[in-house]
């Protein structure tokens, strides 16, 4: 035998010459949950090691996780019942916390990237992306909504918004108005291809914005289907978005792929709450390796085509690496 491949496994330095994938933690991207008050700390029952903060303790996290190397962050905001309402309206109000909260975060950490959320379920009664009526999700007049949102969001001044909601045109409604108000150097990274998954459960319980009733099926993608992520990609791509996002990540693989060999823009992947907890859960039960599933799972994120990791594990690799 001339050609035995096992030669270039023989040793870990020879491994490590020759891996095709390698995971640094300037591939990520750390979802943080912002609470309402001070000197507050609330663990996220169904995510072991994450979560929820109040400002002053969530500057404190973030400087922990940049001493890692770990310089993007997601934040959401925890909505009190109180201050929701049909029509999210808290979202662009800039006297609420998240938005005086992010501008802290931003003058405290300007070398920090900081991305946001647009999607009107943690501010709605209703916990639906869009706006409600008659139990239906309204769809042109939801972007007014989203516009006012992300509008807010950047003038506090973060560098990526998010939008999350899955309404048709929202990429480009967005991307006009903040232009139109002096913000383009402000990013969108479009949640391009995200599917109505099982997936979603522990991070809707940690902002407590799962559906009052009804489902997202109308809005999200079936994850029975794969060449749907192109026209929605083909969308967002003309529409102005930066970044494309695939969510969930790990059953979707496939769809990270083929928006990476078909796009020049960058591929996010979202690594979301669901992947997490399995292996959370199982590495507490003893039933494999939690550190070993967890390196495994992201870098067949990486390893699929994405250039950018949001993910809950982000911190916990960091202080691996």
């Amino acid at each position: 035998m001339f050609k035995r491949p096992r030669r270039n496994r023989k040793s870990q330095v020879i491994r490590s010459m020759v891996e095709e994938t390698r995971l640094s933690t300037k591939d990520f991207i750390f979802p943080l949950f912002l609470l309402e008050g001070k000197k507050k700390k609330a663990a996220v029952k169904a995510m072991p090691g994450i979560y929820r903060y109040s400002t002053d303790l969530l500057l404190k996290e973030i400087e922990s996780c940049m001493n890692l190397g770990i310089n993007a962050f997601d934040i959401f905001p925890v909505v009190d019942e109180k201050h929701k309402d049909k029509e999210a309206t808290k979202s662009y109000d800039p006297n609420f916390f998240y938005l005086k909260a992010l501008k802290k975060i931003k003058k405290e950490f300007p070398e920090a990237c900081i991305m946001t959320d647009v999607a009107m379920d943690p501010y709605s009664i209703d916990g639906h992306d869009g706006l409600v009526q008659d139990g239906k999700i309204l769809n042109d007049e939801t972007l007014e909504i989203l516009g006012e949102m992300a509008l807010a969001q950047a003038d506090t001044g973060i560098d990526i918004i998010g939008p999350s909601d899955m309404m048709d045109g929202r990429v480009e409604f967005i991307r006009e108005l903040l232009d139109e108000e002096g913000h383009q150097d402000v990013s969108i990274m479009s949640y391009t291809a995200k599917y109505a998954s099982a997936f979603y459960g522990p991070f809707r319980d940690a902002l407590d914005s799962a559906p009052k009733a009804g489902d997202k099926k109308t809005y999200q993608m079936n994850p029975a289907n794969q060449r749907e992520a192109i026209i929605e990609a083909d969308l967002d791509e003309e529409e102005g978005a930066d970044f494309l996002m695939v969510k969930p990540a790990l059953a979707y693989l496939d769809i990270i792929k083929l928006l990476k060999d078909n796009y020049d823009l960058p591929i996010a992947a979202y690594n979301v709450s669901g992947e997490y907890s399995m292996i959370k859960a199982a590495a507490e039960k003893g039933w494999l390796d939690g550190e070993s599933a967890m390196l495994e799972s992201l870098l067949s994120i990486k390893r699929a085509g994405a250039n950018v990791i949001l993910s809950y594990f982000a911190k916990e690799f960091g202080e691996l690496s």
